[in-house]
Parts: structure tokens; sequence; C-alpha cells
């Protein structure tokens, strides 16, 4: 363990004094401890944690500012998604915060980022409760040994205080709420905001500037690895399926949210997961519904009888983003060292709420670059503040909010890297069907999990096709264990006229937001997307 006094000093190094208690690297028990002591939360039957964000149940994506330096002004994809903030403002925040923590206890938890030794970093992260410590603790990789951990030197800070807030006039932010990251100082700091997801989405914004300059490609997906060693990779955003379809009890689980891809093969950014709750079901779901019922586990806005301890999955009265963090050993069939070889299969997931994207479909090259630029999906409800049910967007590289280097760069990497490995490219709707949303019903699980056995055991690969008429992709006619009108959308639609309508406003859709790179990809992937009308 690391003397008291050396953590005391290193923090001073960072302006953090006069605090109270520093609570270094406790175990899951102790800060379950904490968190109890301190009302932060209460167990559930089965021992998980259970706490409440309070009004953000979600990311603040409007909230997220990079500082703007020498270094990175020329490389960061400003904008929209990447905004700037002045040197001096973030200076000003960060003394404001250093004087809210005086006096304050904090909890510090030194881990890593990347399970790949030669792209690993060393991370701290600093909090002011003990259940976003635990969070910190779940979901990124510990030191396996007291050496390592006395040899543990930060290369990033994270000073995560939810209950100080900005002051938006003086400190250049868009409201109270700030996720503010420094690249010259190697410093993040969140405040305003109990949501523990902006701690780990901030370090994989991170890892998304350091790892593509050192040609290390930098995902937004799940991987898991089968018998045979055979990687695959399933792009998407939240709610479109990567943590539920990756937990397969037939395939080793790599990571289910961040990982980067090197010339060595795929490796996970994490130690743990931080998956939905809402409705999960123990049929469909057992693995990850599993940790609903072990000690370690935090539950975000889960609904608890407050006699029984008992959980309500299906209640979303605070928030359909109801979310539980816990490491990834609480997975029964997972990869031990969090690395695999080269992807076999690319699964681009989707949740079209048009309902008119085929369930399943083999991309060519071309087209998998167009789909990977394009990022289309539907926003799941309570994934981020103000969205309230599934609504259309083109997500860039299925990843928007938090890639900071321009689109290119991480299509160049990919590109790159399907062709030199000869992936198999996919595109999987995990949306709705018979249907937009309201109308239709949601694809089930069962039947996107046969589609998506298929592609992994090579079954789909000796399956006649046909050509989509408005989306260009070829779709299987068959496919085991699913009925063959469901991979014909179309077929499942009662009005063939709505459908036709529908699916052409989809692809100006695709067309309108490809404008963007128009001047940044070949004739070739520009002419793979939809068929204008």
């Amino acid at each position: 363990m690391i003397p008291k006094d050396k953590i005391i000093s290193q923090l001073e190094g960072l302006g953090i004094r006069n605090v109270n208690d520093v609570f270094y690297n406790l175990s899951t028990a102790q800060l379950v401890e904490r968190a109890l002591y301190r009302r932060e939360g209460t167990l559930a039957h089965f021992g998980p944690l259970v706490v409440r964000t309070g009004q953000h149940t979600g990311r603040s994506p409007n909230d997220k500012f990079i500082v703007k330096e020498p270094t990175n002004q020329d490389k960061i994809w400003w904008g929209k998604v990447n905004c700037a903030l002045d040197k001096e403002k973030f200076t000003h925040l960060y003394h404001k915060m250093q004087a809210y923590i005086q006096n304050k206890d904090i909890y510090v938890q030194d881990c890593f980022a990347g399970a790949d030794p030669e792209y690993r970093m060393n991370l701290r992260v600093i909090t002011e409760t003990a259940w976003h410590n635990l969070f910190a603790s779940n979901l990124f990789i510990k030191p396996k040994s007291k050496e390592e951990l006395e040899q543990h030197t930060p290369e990033f800070t994270v000073i995560d205080m939810p209950n100080f807030h900005a002051t938006p006039k003086l400190d250049g932010t868009n409201s109270e709420v700030f996720v503010t990251i420094n690249f010259e100082e190697k410093l993040v700091l969140i405040g305003g905001t109990s949501y523990a997801g902006e701690i780990k989405k901030s370090i994989f914004t991170v890892l998304n500037y350091i790892l593509p300059q050192k040609n290390v490609m930098s995902m937004h997906c799940s991987a898991n690895i089968g018998k045979d060693g055979d990687v695959a990779v399933l792009f998407g955003l939240s709610g479109t399926g990567k943590t539920t379809l990756s937990a397969d009890p037939n395939r080793r689980l790599i990571g289910d949210d961040e990982h980067g891809w090197s010339d060595k093969g795929v490796f996970n950014f994490e130690g743990g997961c931080y998956a939905k709750m809402i409705r999960l079901s123990e049929e469909a779901e057992p693995e990850i519904y599993g940790v609903t019922r072990k000690f370690g586990t935090v539950l975000e806005n889960v609904a608890m009888d407050a006699n029984t301890r008992l959980l309500d999955l299906d209640d979303d009265t605070l928030t359909e983003n109801t979310r539980a963090a816990y490491p990834l050993t609480f997975i029964d069939n997972t990869e031990p060292s969090e690395m695999g070889g080269h992807p076999k299969n690319i699964i681009m997931l989707t949740a079209d709420a048009f309902g008119v994207l085929p369930p399943v479909s083999k991309l060519d090259y071309n087209q998998a670059m167009y789909h990977f630029l394009s990022g289309y999906t539907a926003k799941v409800a309570g994934t981020e503040k103000g969205i309230t049910e599934p609504k259309a967007t083109f997500s860039t590289c299925f990843g928007a909010p938090f890639m900071v280097l321009h689109p290119s760069v991480y299509a160049k990497l990919l590109g790159e890297k399907i062709i030199k490995h000869d992936v198999k490219c996919w595109l999987l709707n995990t949306g709705w069907t018979g249907g937009p949303y309201g109308e239709g019903q949601r694809m089930k699980i069962r039947y996107t999990r046969a589609m998506l056995n298929a592609i992994l055991n090579g079954e789909l690969d000796k399956v006649e096709t046909c050509t989509d008429p408005v989306f260009g992709v070829e779709v299987p006619v068959s496919c085991p264990e699913v009925p063959s009108e469901v991979l014909n959308q179309k077929s499942t639609w009662k009005d063939k006229e709505k459908y036709d309508a529908t699916a052409k406003k989809l692809a100006g859709m695709f067309h309108e937001n490809f404008k963007q790179f128009a001047e940044d990809v070949s004739k070739d992937v520009l002419n793979a997307g939809p068929k204008t009308f």
C-alpha cells in the first residue's frame, strides 16, 4: 500500500489541500460500508447497492468541454460535440473546485484503462462519494498486486465532485453541470451531476484522442471470442444491444462497451460493465440478470421495495436509463486477459425506430465504411437528458459524443484493418419491425440472437441473399430459428405503401447526413448508401 503521506503529497501537487480524510483504494466491502454509513444508498435483496442520481439520470452531452491549447487546437474535431473551453476558464473553475474540496472526505482509486500493457493508461479517480469510487473500482482495471499498486503513477486524473456546481456566466459553461478535459494538464473535472457514467465516458473520450495517434483504433463496441479463438466486434450506441448480445454463454466476453484494436488484436479499455437494467429478463439475459443478485454491484435508479428490498426491474418511474455497474468477473464466461486476436466479424448494431432496415444484412467494404461513418440508430429513452422516447439519429462512428478527432481518422484506421485482416461486416437491426415505433414492435431478442449466432458460426455465409431495393445491402433469405417473413421487413408491415414511403424517407435522411463526409471519402463509399429517388 502506498503510504498515506505520499498520497497526500501527490494530492497537494494537484492543488488539493486541507482535506479531512483520504480513503485510498478501499475494497468493495469497505466502499459499500462507507456508502451505507453516509446514506448514499441502500442494500437490496442479495446485496447490490442501490443508489439514486437525482435529476441527472443520463449523460449531459451539452456540458462536455475540452480545453483548447496549442498542442490540440489543430487535431480536435471542434464543433457541437467537442466544445472548446479557454484555459483561463478552466483554471478559474479548478481553483473553485479546489476550495470546495477543502475539509471534505475524499476517496481515491488508482486503477488502469486498457487491458493491453503496451497501451495501458495509469488512472487516478478522486471522488467525494464512496459509491462513485465503487463505480470506478468496478468499471476500470484494478492493480493485480501490492507491487503493481505501489508502482502506479497516475498519467490522467479524474476529479469528480457531483455536489460542486459551476456558475455559467463566470465559468464559461452551459449550465451548472460540467465535464471538462484538459489534455495538457492530464485532468478531467466533473461536477454538478451524480450520473456516474460521466466518469467512464470521460476516460473513453481521452483514449479516443490518444490511441489513434498511436495507430490504435478506438471503438465504441462490445467484443467476445469463440471457442476457436474467433473474435467478434459489435459496434453500437447505448440501447442497441452491445452488452446484451456480447454476453453469450458459448463465447467468452472480452468487454461490453469500449475497446482498442492494435496490430496485435482487440483489447478492452475497462474492467467492468455498465449495463441497462430496464425490463431485464432473466430468461433472455441470464448472465446480466445474475449481477442484480451480487454484492458489489451498483444499481443506479433501479426501483426497490423499501420493506422487502426486492428489485422491480420493470419500473421506469425514475428513468428508462436504469443501470448496473459491475466487474467483468461477475459474468461467468469472460476472457481473463480481456484481449483477443483480430476480429473475424464486425457487426454494426442499429435500433431502427422507423422499422424499415433489414433485420440482418451483409455489407461490402464500401457499405461498411458508409454505415460506420453514418452511425445510424435511435437514441433510446433516458440515455441522455431530455430523451423520453426513441429518436432517429446519426452518431458518427457509432459514438460521436466521445470521438475527439475528425471521423475520417477513425474511418481510415478501421478501413485499413478490415482490408488487412479480411474482416466480414454486417448490419444487425435490433429495432422495430412490423411498423415504426408506436405501431410496430421491438425485434424479439431470440431472433436477433439467432441471426447473430448464424453470423458467428458461418451459416449466413452459405445462405442465398437478395439485394434490398432501397438500402442496397445483401439480405439473407433464410436464417436458422428465424421465420423467413421476419427477414423481409416489408412483409411484416400491413401497409406496404407506407413502408415504401418510410424507407424512402430514411434513405433521404442518410443522404442528407452523409453530405458532411462527401469530401473525405472515395466515390465508391459515397455511392454505397441507400438509393436516391
